[in-house]
């Protein structure tokens, strides 16, 4: 059966959304590329696991929802996103709207993450 970045990138999120870290760390590549204006580019699977964790450790509330998931060629996919969240320590609340164009590798793995926030 081929690979299916749609069906794959809901898996992602749906990780992300549980907080798996483990399925998240295995969702990326040893080399992975993780572009956006918030956190800057993050290079490798520890870099991006590092700032997961940061994020969600002030974060932990965090619902995300997918209102489009489409496919941009066989092994990429685009996400459009929103998200609501409330900071741990201060209590601010943090709503957010955006897309990413998530790219995989043969083996399904994520190589490449671009966001760009609304």
């Amino acid at each position: 059966m081929p690979f299916d970045p749609v069906f794959a990138v809901h898996r992602f999120h749906a990780a992300i959304n549980a907080l798996d870290f483990a399925t998240i760390e295995d969702f990326f590549s040893e080399d992975a590329v993780y572009g956006s204006i918030k956190v800057g580019a993050l290079e490798g699977r520890p870099a991006i696991l590092q700032a997961f964790r940061r994020y969600f450790d002030s974060y932990p509330d965090q619902v995300a929802l997918d209102e489009l998931v489409e496919p941009v060629s066989p092994m990429a996919a685009r996400a459009v996103w929103s998200l609501n969240a409330t900071h741990s320590q201060t209590g601010e609340a943090l709503v957010r709207r955006g897309e990413e164009t998530i790219t995989f590798n043969d083996a399904g793995r994520i190589i490449r993450v671009d966001v760009t926030d609304y």
